[in-house]
């Protein structure tokens, strides 16, 4: 069985915790077992993601890539978002072991969304959303379900958290609105589609990966894509997160109302997680985190004032 050697990054990933490096130690292993049960060779060096790695490999002579997850509840259900789109508006699946978190599928350019004019690029998401919004199968969890967590913990917040008192309390009304609407789901959707998640193919021409799959509302989908390529925004923030926003509405056909809400909710939930985390290793706010909270806030007053 082939031995196989982690990049330094993927080492690093130890230092997330015991669970990580669980992760990290089995992989050498996982990794030479299912080159073998799959019969495929090494094709190119392992890149990586935030939470998988990705290994260029033959199969048959075949271009493909084999990916192994950290096994979290955002990749549990990837291997069916997949199956279910069938490679339209997605990378293609060929096989999958959801029980070890590894998929095989079709090899994709290098190429992402960063490559274009960010307005472009969201012409371009908007029209992926149109493929892969379709009904979401019955094993996948709903947004709503996890709506009622955020607005719990969002009601905890003190008031002098370094959040705006009046944006937590809209985000609270507008979540328990969104999670009392049956139009909250039933669609399957993405969760996380932004720029760098979604790949130029010989297919098609662009074509969506990493899916983090839940029964949900298409209006949940356009955040990301504010928050994301986020330095390109400093000469006019209000103005570059609307420019977007209504890219995406617009070319998607979304109800602005709609949209906006989840906007809002997302962005305050986003913020109080880097609350929470700083919270629960018992020290302040870093300066990453104090950014990021600043970039929420922003997104979530652009797409209103």
């Amino acid at each position: 069985m082939t031995r196989v050697e982690l990049p330094k990054a993927v080492l690093d990933f130890t230092a997330r915790g015991p669970d990580w490096a669980v992760y990290v130690d089995r992989l050498p292993m996982l990794i030479g077992e299912l080159l073998t049960e799959w019969a495929l060779e090494r094709d190119g060096p392992m890149m990586h993601g935030h939470g998988s790695v990705v290994l260029p490999v033959l199969r048959e002579g075949e271009q493909a890539v084999l990916k192994i997850a950290f096994p979290d509840v955002e990749t549990e259900h990837e291997a069916l978002a997949l199956q279910r789109w069938g490679g339209r508006g997605a990378v293609r699946l060929h096989r999958a072991d959801p029980r070890r978190r590894a998929i095989l599928m079709e090899r994709l350019h290098t190429t992402d969304l960063t490559e274009l004019w960010d307005l472009e690029a969201c012409e371009v998401v908007a029209g992926l959303y149109g493929l892969i919004h379709v009904p979401a199968p019955a094993q996948l969890v709903t947004v709503t379900s996890y709506v009622g967590r955020w607005t719990d913990a969002l009601a905890a917040l003190p008031r002098d958290a370094p959040i705006p008192h009046r944006l937590v309390e809209q985000a609270l009304g507008l979540a328990r609105d969104l999670a009392g609407d049956p139009a909250s789901t039933g669609t399957l959707v993405h969760g996380d589609l932004h720029y760098e998640n979604v790949l130029a193919a010989e297919r098609a021409p662009w074509l969506a990966i990493d899916p983090q799959p839940m029964s949900g509302d298409p209006h949940y989908e356009p955040a990301p894509m504010l928050w994301n390529r986020w330095d390109e925004l400093a000469d006019d923030i209000r103005g570059g997160v609307r420019r977007r926003f209504h890219a995406l509405l617009d070319a998607a056909s979304l109800d602005e109302d709609r949209a906006r809400a989840w906007v809002v909710v997302r962005m305050v939930v986003n913020a109080y997680w880097a609350i929470e985390d700083a919270g629960r290793l018992g020290r302040g706010l870093d300066k990453e985190e104090r950014e990021w909270i600043t970039c929420c806030v922003a997104v979530a007053k652009a797409v209103q004032d």
